[in-house]
């Protein structure tokens, strides 16, 4: 039996006393308000996390009016790729219930955790140095040099998520989470 199940059953059998009167009715009401109060928090406070690529289906399908359930393989008009909707259609059957959660009671989008990459050789030759993966304004990557032992603050300097360092020949780099 879940807590919620227990403290409701706990509300229903003061209430048998009220009627009875065994407990004050003062006493119980406090009780049942005290209880609904916090029921009401826990719902809102536990909302399901979900990746930001199930967000995107969600308010797509939502926004088409198209239903929960069917099938992402077969929504083509939604315009994600055929890898996207394969990430989607896992994602939903290994976590069905936040799914229907997300549909009808809302969601939080999950934080990727985020990675700077430091080129490993050449900041192995610099006795100041570090020297972290950037992008310039232009687009081009480069690399950025960061005082010894301390970490990137400035925003051309990269963060990657997991998914797109796997994309990448990263063979030379270390992977250095990102503080949240």
């Amino acid at each position: 039996m879940t807590k919620f199940e227990e403290e409701f059953n706990y509300l229903i059998e003061l209430s048998g006393k009220v009627l009875i009167g065994q407990v004050d009715a003062e006493a119980f009401e406090k009780n049942r308000i005290a209880f609904f109060e916090k029921y009401e928090t826990d719902q809102q406070q536990a909302l399901p996390v979900v990746p930001s690529f199930v967000a995107e289906w969600i308010e797509i399908l939502k926004t088409k009016g198209l239903k929960p359930l069917k099938n992402p393989e077969t929504y083509g008009e939604t315009g994600f790729t055929e890898e996207k909707l394969q990430n989607i259609v896992f994602w939903i059957s290994e976590h069905q219930e936040d799914y229907m959660r997300a549909w009808l009671d809302g969601y939080t989008v999950e934080k990727p955790q985020l990675f700077y990459l430091k080129h490993i050789d050449m900041s192995k030759s610099d006795k100041f140095y570090d020297y972290f993966l950037e992008k310039r304004p232009d687009g081009v990557l480069v690399h950025g040099g960061i005082q010894k032992g301390k970490l990137p603050k400035l925003k051309c300097i990269l963060k990657l998520t997991q998914q797109e360092i796997d994309s990448m020949q990263t063979g030379s780099y270390e992977k250095i989470e990102v503080a949240k």
